[in-house]
This record gives C-alpha cells, structure tokens and sequence, in this order.
C-alpha cells in the first residue's frame, strides 16, 4: 500500500533556507516544492494546490502576509504555516487574523515544523 504525502509549498526567498526545508519535508514523507518567491508560488498554482503552505513572512515583493490575504481575497484555503526570523509587535496576530495555521520563529527545531504541519493538514488525526 503506497502511504499518501502532503504536497507541500514552500515559499522563502534565501535559497539555503528553502532546500533546506525541501530536503527536511522530503525526508519526513512529504512531497515538497520550494518557489523563490510569491509570485512564483502564485504562477504555479493552476498545476496544483498543494495540502499545506509554509511561508516565509519577510520576502521581498508580496510578503508572507500579503500572499496569505491574497489567497483569502480570491478565495483559496490553504493551511499556511509563516516562518520568521523577524517577530514584529502584532504580526503573529496579524497572521493568525489572515488566517496562518501556525507562526514559528526562526530558528525552529525540525520537529516543530513537522507537527505544524502535520496539524494544519489533519494528518496526525490520519495515522
């Protein structure tokens, strides 16, 4: 029986952040794409919405938020997860408000990742 994998999207701008975070979802039976930036995400998104989203907040272009209230305004639900190494006064709160399953700040430990993500798509509740 072949064990199903979250597609999960990827979204950072520091190229050594976002393989990195392929690599660690790839090993964890997920199925990953890592995109540069929001645009890019965005210009993909007609092949495949993918399960869960984790994104950088701090990009430049369209931010994390940004691509979170996007999503919302055009009427796409995705579970998203913003990663941070900059925690501003109110923008966990503003994420949440946007609708982010999870803000982690940078540097988290693997495991945090994993269980955000695992609880944004419903998966522990699947095993």
């Amino acid at each position: 029986m072949v064990q199903y994998r979250p597609h999960v999207a990827v979204v950072d701008d520091d190229a050594a952040v976002r393989r990195a975070l392929v690599r660690l979802l790839r090993t964890s039976s997920f199925d990953p794409v890592g995109y540069g930036s929001a645009a890019e995400f965005l210009d993909a998104l007609g092949a495949r919405l993918p399960d869960c989203l984790v994104v950088d907040l701090q990009m430049p272009g369209m931010t994390g938020l940004e691509l979170q209230q996007h999503l919302a305004k055009v009427g796409i639900k995705i579970p998203t997860i913003v990663i941070t190494a900059h925690d501003g006064i109110g923008t966990r709160e503003r994420c949440r408000s946007a609708g982010a399953s999870a803000y982690l700040l940078k540097p988290f430990q693997d495991a945090t990742l994993i269980a955000a993500i695992n609880s944004a798509t419903g998966r522990e509740q699947r095993k």
